[in-house]
């Protein structure tokens, strides 16, 4: 009881910035986000957080996802707690949205879905 009273009391989020990539894969043909390299773009942002020391708690958390239900946006991330959806195409939009959103603190407009 006295650790959920500790979460409850806690107006800080874990992480600063929790990332979600869609790796869903669907099998009727539909657009979904494991067809367009979602997998490749997901292991690149969790390594590129690493090496720049901004993984961990109070920082950034980068994670896979089962279906956002946008696909036919995607591939697509969403950036919590601001609930921010971005679509990309390759590693420099990833890292994009690396350096101007989670470092930078901006939306990377032309991204965002």
């Amino acid at each position: 009881m006295l650790y959920l009273h500790r979460i409850a009391m806690s107006d800080k989020p874990y992480y600063e910035h929790h990332v979600f990539f869609c790796l869903n894969h669907r099998e009727e043909g539909r657009p979904c986000c494991a067809d367009r390299g979602a997998q490749a773009a997901q292991e690149h942002a969790k390594k590129r957080i690493k090496q720049m020391h901004l993984n961990g708690q109070g920082k950034v958390r980068i994670n896979k996802s089962g279906c956002l239900d946008r696909c036919e946006d995607g591939p697509c991330v969403v950036i919590y707690p601001q609930g921010t959806w971005y679509t990309y195409a390759d590693e420099k939009d990833i890292d994009e949205i690396i350096d101007q959103h989670i470092v930078g603190g901006k939306i990377v407009e032309r991204l965002k879905i």
